[in-house]
This record gives C-alpha cells, sequence and structure tokens, in this order.
C-alpha cells in the first residue's frame, strides 16, 4: 500500500479516534451532541462504531470488503453530521472542516487499491 494510503487512513483514523474520545469524555461534545438533538445512547454508538472502523482501516490484514464497509460507515457518518451541523446552522467551519475529512477519507479509498 502506498504512502498516501497510510497518511491518509492514519489522518481519518486520528480523527475518529478523538472524536470517539470526546464523545465520551468532553462535556461541550456531549451537550453539543444533545443540541443536535440525538439521544445519548446514539453518541455512546457512534463512539464506539467509530473506535471499531479504525482498528478495522489500520489492520493490514483484514480482508478489503469489511475494509469498504468501515469506509461506508465513516462516509455516512460524515454525510449524517454535515446534515446535522447545517439543519443546526453551526459555524461554516465545522462544515468545511468535515468536508475536508470526506476528501481525505475518499483519497484513503481510492488509493487502498494502489
Amino acid at each position: 500500500m502506498s504512502t498516501i494510503y497510510w497518511i491518509t487512513t492514519l489522518a481519518i483514523s486520528g480523527f475518529l479516534l478523538l472524536s470517539s474520545y470526546t464523545y465520551f469524555f468532553s462535556e461541550s461534545t456531549i451537550n453539543g451532541f444533545r443540541d443536535l438533538g440525538f439521544p445519548d445512547f446514539f453518541r455512546i454508538q457512534l463512539a464506539v462504531l467509530k473506535a471499531i472502523a479504525v482498528i478495522v482501516l489500520l489492520t493490514p490484514k483484514i480482508p478489503l470488503y469489511v475494509k469498504e464497509w468501515a469506509y461506508a460507515g465513516v462516509a455516512l457518518f460524515l454525510i449524517t453530521a454535515l446534515v446535522a451541523h447545517i439543519a443546526h446552522q453551526d459555524s461554516i467551519m465545522i462544515m468545511i472542516l468535515l468536508l475536508v475529512l470526506f476528501a481525505i477519507l475518499a483519497i484513503s479509498r481510492h488509493t487502498i487499491y494502489i
């Protein structure tokens, strides 16, 4: 696998781990999640699924079709987050960050086969 794959995969994995951590331990993130209208059980589910996605994406021996599901899940999360933040009328910077992360995810996914 290429250097670009590992750089983009590590970047998206770092974001997912940080996000997962804040879903559990950051009061501002927890309150922000509630402000968006999501229940606590969904926040916890997302945190766990993000951690699982990191394991799947970073483990080389995992079959590619399993990695494809992880990419799909992360893409769905990013799209859902974008829609939620637009609906909540949050800062444009959050939306730009989500679009940049989506681009990084797409590059990681594309370079997995190179």
